[in-house]
């Protein structure tokens, strides 16, 4: 497993990032067999941990992980993020100073640490203003509860402004950024992507197998459904023509290639100049011993070229349904003159 830095920052991270979106009653409800992949992908060689105070339902992602970590803190670049909806009081989510500095207290004291090296804005928020935002992280960096700061789902005029507003405010600069990436979801190679590298940006991709359809488990006509993990929130991927037909020809590719279907995905996305690292999120230890196994793999200009010939650069066949979606877009009346 060898690293990459993190942006600027300093930080040296695994190629491989482990996911725990899926621990807990949502993915695998089996607590002590999640602490068991903790301490299997530390051993293998990953250093980096990415969670979310929302994953789990009620922060049992957080709980979970901060039980795995006893005795192994110092051995981890922890980080987390916040942003998503923590119960039904509507202050208890967004990116306000009022919520940022409760959220990362309840993120501290679920992970039994007392800081997280990277702090990261889950979602964009319309209705808070970057900058109230940007303050309250510096003030956690300086009080030495935060070590970096980064964000995941933002577009990339909103990266671009988040940079100048910390620079005209001297405030502390996002150092990464979490988008979706996959050879199915190529999107953020047109804009995102190319704006972290002029900005110097850490990025760490979100379901590189594409939630699921890039295990090699998903095949036209097989008749499988999924039973636990990402795919039963996602039932639009099973049936999208488009993407089905691209799973068809890559796992043609693979095969030709000598590689499973989730090396050659994991290999084309740590290809790319941008990415820093790939979350990988296992649901059982098996699925991690899997995605392990494509550690270090590289794939050569003739498998990357027969990619580009099934999957344009730049083109996303269709969406992920759990991509954050912006309000002019979900919202007809903000397309609409009253």
């Amino acid at each position: 497993m060898h690293t990459r830095p993190l942006g600027r920052t300093g930080i040296q991270v695994s190629t491989f990032t482990l996911g725990t979106m899926m621990f807990g009653p949502y993915g695998n409800p089996d607590a002590d067999e999640c602490v068991r992949i903790v301490h299997r992908a530390l051993d293998q060689g990953i250093n980096t941990i990415d969670t979310a105070d929302v994953y789990g339902g009620d922060g049992e992602s957080e709980r979970i992980l901060g039980k795995a970590l006893r005795g192994r803190r110092d051995d981890v670049v922890l980080a987390t993020k916040f942003n998503g909806p923590m119960g039904g009081d509507p202050n208890r989510r967004g990116s306000s100073r009022r919520w940022v500095t409760e959220a990362v207290e309840g993120s501290l004291r679920r992970l039994g640490v007392d800081h997280v090296d990277l702090y990261q804005v889950h979602h964009p928020d319309p209705d808070t203003d970057v900058e109230e935002t940007l303050s309250a992280l510096t003030d956690l960096m300086r009080a030495g509860k935060v070590r970096a700061i980064g964000h995941s789902n933002l577009p990339p005029s909103e990266i671009v402004e988040a940079q100048w507003v910390a620079e005209r405010r001297n405030l502390a600069r996002f150092r990464s950024e979490q988008p979706h990436y996959s050879v199915l979801n190529r999107g953020v190679e047109r804009e995102i992507l190319p704006v972290c590298e002029r900005y110097g940006l850490g990025v760490l991709v979100w379901s590189p197998l594409s939630m699921g359809l890039l295990s090699g488990r998903i095949r036209r006509g097989n008749g499988e459904q999924p039973s636990a993990g990402r795919l039963h929130w996602v039932p639009k991927h099973l049936t999208d023509e488009r993407k089905l037909d691209a799973v068809e020809a890559l796992a043609a590719l693979a095969e030709e290639a000598s590689l499973s279907l989730p090396r050659l995905a994991l290999g084309f996305v740590t290809a790319h100049p941008a990415v820093t690292s790939a979350i990988i999120g296992p649901r059982t230890p098996d699925q991690l011993d899997g995605l392990l196994a494509g550690a270090g793999t590289v794939l050569g200009a003739d498998v990357l070229d027969r990619i580009d010939e099934i999957v344009a650069p730049g083109t996303d066949l269709g969406p992920v349904d759990v991509e954050h979606v912006p309000p002019a877009v979900a919202n007809p009346a903000l397309r609409r003159r009253a």
